[in-house]
């Protein structure tokens, strides 16, 4: 099976650039906007070589893995295409709940369950599943926008400050392909709901009832500094909302999140 659209991708109107293998998909993406290329697309492979992640960390996805990426063209400011994060996580997590089914049948209690961290993961029994990379990009009157989604598949990397794991070893035997094909389907709808914006009170909404450590105790390494307090909520912005032990609430827009014990950890 190669990399196909899903029907409601297809009816929406996106395209496909299907790669064997390539450097990074969000490069194929941006370089496709700068040459005109009008959005509405995604860019997909199976082997990533050169990805870049969060604080520039390699984001090299081994053959069997998924990185895709989708490039839009909005007329929105770049503090509101910051939010389409929250509608990729979203949409990742309602592609992985399909894909699941059948081994959420077979494990029974020890189903893999997903949840969403702050700002743009996705985690299945705590650990890192699904990394969601933005970028933006002037490109003539409007903002090339190109949400870059990597996921363990088969394999998971080693040594990362979240520990992570892959659909193979939480019993989830699917490909990449069938993944992608539930994901195209996925983003429409809540891309949909998102619209530009002025649908991120729904997105808030619905990302706050999968969000990992809403509740928990949490340190951020903003690079700067660590915040340390009980993880309140997101605002309307996104930003992470913390509550400091003296009573304060305090917004974070960017940084490494560490929940419960591995707060401690990451404080450190």
């Amino acid at each position: 099976m190669g990399f196909a659209l899903g029907p409601r991708a297809l009816s929406a109107g996106y395209r496909l650039a299907a790669f064997e293998r390539t450097g990074s998909t969000n490069t194929d993406a941006i370089e496709h906007a700068r040459a005109g290329e009008s959005g509405q697309m995604w860019f997909v492979t199976s082997e990533q070589t050169a990805g870049r992640g969060r604080r520039q960390r390699a984001w090299i996805a081994p053959k069997g893995n998924l990185a895709a990426s989708v490039l839009e063209l909005l007329d929105v400011a770049p503090g509101v295409a910051a939010t389409i994060g929250f509608a990729a996580g979203l949409a990742e997590e309602a592609a992985l709940e399909k894909v699941s089914l059948e081994a959420a049948l077979r494990l029974g209690p020890d189903r893999p369950r997903y949840a969403l961290k702050w700002p743009n993961d996705v985690l299945a029994n705590g650990k890192k599943l699904v990394g969601i990379g933005l970028e933006a990009e002037a490109v003539g009157d409007r903002l090339a926008i190109v949400v870059g989604i990597g996921t363990n598949v088969v394999a998971a990397p080693e040594g990362t400050p979240t520990p992570a794991v892959s659909l193979a070893a939480l019993g989830v035997q699917i490909s990449a392909e069938e993944l992608f094909l539930a994901l195209s389907d996925a983003w429409v709808e809540f891309r949909g709901i998102w619209d530009n914006g002025r649908g991120f009170a729904e997105i808030r909404k619905l990302w706050l009832e999968r969000a990992a450590g809403l509740g928990e105790r949490v340190a951020i390494n903003t690079g700067a500094m660590t915040i340390e307090g009980i993880f309140d909520t997101i605002d309307d912005s996104g930003c992470l909302i913390v509550r400091t032990a003296d009573g304060r609430r305090l917004p974070v827009a960017a940084g490494e999140v560490f929940f419960g014990s591995a707060a401690s950890v990451g404080a450190a």
